[in-house]
């Protein structure tokens, strides 16, 4: 199969590759595609935990500054995203290494979730949550 035919039927185009490797066809084996493949796989586990961080992180941020407005909804929501992301992080344990520029990173788009869904400005500018709070399941700021 050609890396045309690839895009035109991913889920054979995999099925195929499998099959030529575990029956050492290495010369038939669309290499280049296999390793982008490969790498692709790894940034979306990270892509995964930067959008569970940032969505706890919003979570966050709506229930310390709008505490009128607290719900088990939201609680729930914490909960979730903590589990998931300790589950990601069990499968994946080197990304352990990245979160606090993860943090930095994803922080700025959270703010702006957090501002676009509670209508607030008054959020800090960097993330005010240690790493330990954020991934701590008894953790809700007051």
């Amino acid at each position: 199969m050609s890396v045309s035919s690839r895009y035109k039927d991913f889920h054979a185009w995999t099925i195929q590759q499998a099959y030529l490797l575990r029956n050492q066809r290495l010369e038939e084996i669309d290499w280049q595609d296999i390793a982008d493949e490969i790498e692709e796989m790894g940034r979306s586990e990270k892509r995964q935990l930067e959008s569970r961080l940032e969505i706890l992180i919003i979570h966050l941020l709506k229930w310390q500054f709008q505490p009128n407005f607290r719900s088990r909804s939201w609680q729930l929501t914490v909960k979730e995203q903590r589990l998931r992301i300790e589950r990601l992080l069990e499968e994946n344990p080197s990304l352990k290494t990245t979160l606090d520029d993860m943090i930095a990173k994803i922080y700025p788009i959270a703010l702006i979730g957090a501002e676009r869904e509670t209508g607030l400005s008054c959020f800090p500018e960097s993330c005010i949550y240690s790493l330990t709070e954020l991934l701590n399941q008894e953790f809700l700021p007051e």
